[in-house]
């Protein structure tokens, strides 16, 4: 059974530039080009990040933005597809928390990178930077390439059309 799109991402499609989310059983849809895209997690209890160069940090329950880049083969539709999977090998700092999600879905950017992409997820209301440096070691532009949008409870609903 696949996890459900966060519930809460409808209030979130305009500041962050999307119009269509894309969950588990979506992914086929993605497009194959190179690019930066966004992913929406919904952890519904804290999740301990084992990453000892971000200090282990515990991340509390809540939606986070995870803004990130696909540049290799498959490009975006590849990418996305490997974070949504809930079973895979520890490799990025972002896999801690999909691979926790109760909730995940993810988005191609429109416009700009990931770097833009948390600059205007930033200027939401009550956003902040969790972690320092997380999912962003070769960035030297942004304190980190994930963001909490809220820290509430999750709320499960199965599916999000932000396209009319």
């Amino acid at each position: 059974m696949s996890r459900p799109v966060p519930d809460q991402c409808g209030v979130f499609g305009q500041a962050l530039g999307f119009t269509s989310l894309y969950g588990e059983d979506d992914c086929g849809t993605l497009p194959t080009n190179a690019g930066s895209y966004g992913l929406l997690i919904g952890i519904s209890q804290p999740v301990q990040v084992d990453v000892h160069r971000l200090g282990c940090p515990v991340l509390p329950a809540g939606l986070y933005l995870y803004c990130g880049s696909a540049k290799g083969p498959g490009g975006i539709r590849s990418r996305v597809t490997r974070h949504l999977k809930p079973d895979k090998s520890l490799r990025w700092h972002v896999d801690h928390l999909t691979k926790n999600a109760d909730e995940i879905a993810g988005f191609p950017l429109t416009g700009g990178g990931e770097c833009d992409l948390l600059e205007r997820a930033l200027r939401i209301p009550g956003a902040t930077v969790p972690v320092s440096g997380f999912g962003s070691s070769d960035c030297r532009r942004c304190p980190s390439h994930l963001v909490l949008l809220r820290c509430q409870s999750v709320i499960v609903r199965r599916s999000v059309d932000l396209k009319g």
